[in-house]
């Protein structure tokens, strides 16, 4: 997380890249060739704020469990003191036949006794045509899952 608050997208790109590179190999493309392709192409994001009226542990508890849903899980950061921020990492399919891969992280901290920040973020790469898939995604989780599992 950087200071003003926004996600630090740390292997966000690699993670894609492999994604796009995995999925060519399955039908006989050169994997090194998709990843130096995936470079060069456009990036999808975005990010969703919520304050979820739940106490930190069982918000993440929540975001964990709809994250897990969502996609197959890549990594986490749980921070020790739930004042500081929580990471989960999940890759999701999303697009035309769940060809689009979209790495979805999700960002928690307490921010009251009884609040939650939940950060959302999702991310993916777009060829020619634009389905805009990072953004369907992040809003999608953000007003029907999570919202619905936290309550709101």
């Amino acid at each position: 997380m950087t200071s003003q608050g926004g996600l630090v997208d740390w292997n966000e790109d690699e993670l894609l890249a492999d994604e796009l590179a995995a999925l060519a190999g399955m039908v006989g493309a050169n994997e090194r060739v998709m990843r130096l392709v995936a470079k060069a192409m456009r990036k999808n994001s975005h990010e969703v704020d919520m304050v979820v009226p739940l106490p930190a542990e069982e918000a993440l508890d929540h975001v964990v469990r709809v994250l897990g849903r969502a996609g197959r899980h890549v990594e986490s950061a749980l921070a020790e003191d739930l004042a500081d921020w929580s990471t989960v990492r999940v890759v999701a399919s999303s697009g035309t036949g769940g060809l689009n891969s979209v790495v979805v992280t999700a960002l928690v901290a307490k921010s009251g006794e009884t609040e939650t920040e939940v950060r959302l973020r999702a991310a993916t790469l777009e060829g020619l045509i634009k389905q805009r898939a990072g953004e369907r995604t992040a809003v999608h989780l953000a007003a029907v899952h999570l919202a619905a599992a936290l309550g709101k």
